[in-house]
């Protein structure tokens, strides 16, 4: 498979963030309604998905760039934090506050040549300076002044319910609401990674389909005109070999399949997953949940040569009642990590 870095410039507020598995369902009703972005059709791909992916969809993280060099922000890898950065010889107190330091650190700055150094951790401050370096000069005055410490800002949006019938709002259910959303730093680019097989497809294809949703919208309330973006670029990566790298850290949620690893670290993460489009609006839009582990997770695996592959996971298959054919991503594009195995 080819690894792909996509550019994406967010054009609104989200009310959905962008995850692989989520980008990969939304691709996946592009190429049902045009059979030309998938050679042979989407359902014949659905098809062998589990043992040939067509496409593996990372999450969208930040990136910024300093002296001609590009730099991208990962979540934090899940290990203990003790072997993150392990503790400072000293007191209590001393390691104490070493580690409530690393812990505010959620963020890992990986160089554009994709080779992990798992001490590169900054706070979420930290990162939003860097990714206003990029702004027009009169933004990053406006947000500095607000006191934009975040990369991310969560908003609550006042919404109204307007009753057809009297063209008011009034008593529930059509009192005004409120819904969170997210906003990206001005200047904000986002990377996404992609592993094509391009038996089934090229990043053309992927990137006219992407094109689409971000014009429409991605995730919840695009019809309120949330999630919109745009593809600004796309260039070919070169996984990174690690000889010494004995671990896999994941760059989206992922399902791995039993069995497949020895000793793992992440986050749980339940998708309660809906049907998009059409089926949105039938007598069951809903999918059957799925645990999955964040992205950010860390797993040892089992086979050698799975440290060789640049994915890992499995398709996820059973979780529609309405559409039985329905697959859910459950790979994930992954870089190759040397995790220190505690001696007893």
């Amino acid at each position: 498979m080819r690894f792909y870095e996509i550019t994406l410039t967010p054009r609104a507020a989200f009310g959905t963030p962008l995850a692989g598995d989520t980008l990969f369902g939304q691709f996946c009703w592009q190429a049902a309604y045009d059979p030309t972005l998938l050679t042979g059709g989407l359902e014949a791909q659905l098809a062998r998905y589990g043992e040939a992916p067509f496409a593996v969809f990372s999450s969208a993280w930040p990136r910024f760039t300093q002296n001609g060099r590009v730099t991208y922000a990962l979540r934090r890898p899940d290990l203990p934090l003790d072997r993150l950065s392990p503790p400072p010889q000293g007191s209590r107190l001393q390691r104490l506050v070493h580690r409530k330091e690393v812990k505010r650190k959620a963020w890992l700055f990986l160089e554009e040549d994709l080779r992990l150094d798992p001490t590169r951790l900054v706070d979420d401050r930290t990162l939003a300076e860097f990714l206003l370096a990029q702004a027009p000069p009169v933004s990053q005055r406006l947000c500095r002044r607000a006191g934009a410490q975040q990369p991310l800002v969560f908003w609550e949006q006042p919404h109204n319910t307007i009753n057809r019938q009297t063209l008011t709002t009034g008593e529930p259910p059509f009192a005004p609401y409120t819904q969170e959303v997210h906003f990206y730093l001005p200047g904000t680019e986002l990377a996404l990674f992609v592993l094509l097989d391009e038996a089934a497809t090229d990043i053309e294809r992927l990137c006219r389909g992407l094109a689409r949703i971000g014009r429409t919208g991605f995730g919840k309330d695009a019809s309120l005109g949330l999630g919109r973006f745009e593809l600004t670029g796309h260039r070919e990566l070169t996984v990174p070999s690690s000889p010494d790298a004995n671990a896999l850290f994941t760059l989206a949620p992922c399902v791995p399949s039993p069995g497949s690893f020895s000793e793992g670290y992440f986050t749980p993460l339940v998708r309660y997953g809906k049907h998009g489009d059409r089926l949105a609006t039938s007598k069951n839009p809903f999918k059957a949940p799925v645990v999955m582990a964040a992205a950010g997770a860390v797993f040892m695996p089992t086979e050698p040569q799975a440290l060789t592959r640049p994915y890992f996971g499995r398709a996820v298959t059973g979780v529609s009642l309405v559409q039985p054919n329905a697959v859910a991503q459950g790979f994930a594009p992954v870089l190759p990590i040397k995790v220190e195995v505690p001696h007893e």
